[in-house]
């Protein structure tokens, strides 16, 4: 993967809360075809960092640059950075997408409309390639025959995999996975995971919050385990798993393994 273009990079992120620093200075390069699971415990920054990258949470300090190009931002009122530029902002995000904890779908439109909505009204596609499309993305998550139903009718793993379809029908260059099954029953963990290894196994860009350690081993190029909002470690899994040189990751890595 020496070769790939970078697909993002942060430099010197931070976060605070008034006195509370939540990230103290993180950066983290991801090429394109990287998979970078993020560990660390409850508190750590994790989510806080993802949520950064796209403006979900307002960075205090730090630069985003996104396939090359950096967001251009600038001191908000509270002190906080904001985008300096909308319509630069609304095309970075249109590429990069998320994927939350908690599903986050329309409980009152069918699954297909739910995973039409943004493609038709973002996107600007027309109803019949939106509507193509979805079903393709459907079928990659094995949940075609539920485009009718309603996300009330399925179980936390199918919607967690509508969930995911409606972020691909985007077609967003980078994935962000925030904890995408903590929220799920352990049954219905695995279902999620498939979905994830194949998109894995199909070279896209992504960058997974996780507790899923068998998981992150598999799948990953890079691990990073972040501790009170910095990088503690970071390399290739068989170098992270087997043998951390940072006695916090080697803890953490032992209570959960």
């Amino acid at each position: 993967m020496s070769d790939a273009a970078i697909a993002l990079e942060i430099n010197d992120l931070h976060k605070s809360y008034g006195q509370l620093e939540v990230l103290k200075g993180i950066s983290l390069s991801a090429k394109d075809g990287d998979v970078i699971s993020i560990l660390g415990s409850s508190g750590s920054g994790k989510s806080t960092f993802l949520r950064c990258l796209n403006l979900l949470e307002s960075p205090s300090q730090g630069q985003i640059s996104f396939a090359g190009e950096t967001l251009a931002l600038k001191p908000g009122k509270d002190g906080n950075l904001e985008a300096s530029n909308q319509k630069q902002l609304e095309r970075m995000r249109a590429s990069i997408g998320f994927v939350f904890q908690n599903f986050n779908l329309w409980p009152h439109m069918t699954i297909i409309e739910n995973i039409m909505e943004a493609p038709v009204h973002v996107l600007k596609q027309d109803k019949q390639t939106a509507y193509e499309n979805a079903e393709n993305y459907l079928k990659k998550v094995g949940l075609l025959d539920k485009k009718n139903s309603y996300p009330n009718q399925l179980s936390g793993g199918q919607q967690q995999r509508i969930a995911i379809a409606r972020t691909l029908a985007m077609e967003p260059q980078v994935l962000l996975f925030d904890e995408p099954t903590s929220a799920l029953d352990p049954e219905l963990v695995n279902e999620v995971l498939t979905v994830m290894r194949d998109l894995a196994a199909e070279g896209r860009t992504m960058l997974i919050v996780t507790h899923e350690m068998r998981f992150a081993r598999d799948v990953s190029s890079q691990v990073v385990f972040l501790h009170e909002g910095q990088v503690e470690e970071i390399g290739p899994p068989e170098k992270v798993f087997t043998n951390p040189e940072s006695e916090r990751c080697r803890t953490f890595l032992s209570s959960h393994l």
